[in-house]
């Protein structure tokens, strides 16, 4: 399954309920700052594995970008050193980009916000990278502890980051799908005044202890 009807629904569903109904898989374990507040997104991976400290590669994936993927920018240890700013995330926008992990640092913070373009970043650090090594583009990484492949789905809110495997795709929005319709109906008894200690049977179960 895949298809912008697929990733606009992963996000308006949410990290939250995608990594449970992935059965807790997938998430993108380390803190994120969410430069856009408000924003929710969900695409295909488009990766750029970075040398250390260097942002070449970012450069080079640039041409590559299609509309509607999320762009991961990853380099072999993690670092406040700024992969991005705002010149290189007005191509990312004008290619269609539907959001950016950095897992680094972004710099031009301001100038950024006003770009529009959701951006998740490690570290907000205007020391700059060097250019001396082209990386590579299109590889596996890992990110917080999770590997992302390229083309995997990518989704990113307030709440931080998950990643669903290509494969999983459909069978984890159907799941996330019917572990949302669960909760409405969840949220619906408790605005009735109803326990979760009751609903979830949690009382029932101490009392047999």
């Amino acid at each position: 399954m895949s298809g912008p009807g697929v990733y606009e629904q992963l996000a308006a569903l949410g990290v939250a309920t995608v990594y449970e109904a992935a059965g807790r898989r997938g998430l993108i374990d380390v803190d994120l700052e969410q430069l856009l507040p408000g924003t929710s997104v969900a695409g295909p991976a488009r990766i750029a594995a970075c040398a250390q400290d260097d942002n070449w590669a970012v450069h080079k994936v640039m041409p590559a970008v299609r509309p509607g993927e999320v762009l991961v920018l990853t380099m072999p240890e993690p670092r406040p050193v700024a992969l991005v700013g705002d010149l290189l995330l007005t191509q990312a926008r004008v290619a269609g980009a539907a959001g950016v992990l950095v897992d680094a640092s972004t710099r031009d913070v301001a100038d950024v916000r006003d770009l529009g373009l959701p951006v998740w970043t490690r570290w907000r650090r205007v020391r700059g990278a060097v250019k001396d090594t082209p990386g590579e583009i299109d590889v596996p990484v890992t990110v917080g502890g999770q590997r992302i492949e390229p083309g995997d789905v990518v989704l990113m809110d307030a709440d931080g980051a998950c990643v669903v495997p290509a494969a999983r795709v459909a069978q984890v929005l159907e799941a996330a799908l019917a572990r949302q319709a669960r909760e409405a109906a969840a949220r619906a008894r408790y605005a009735d005044g109803e326990f979760s200690y009751d609903v979830n049977g949690l009382r029932e179960r101490e009392d047999r202890l």
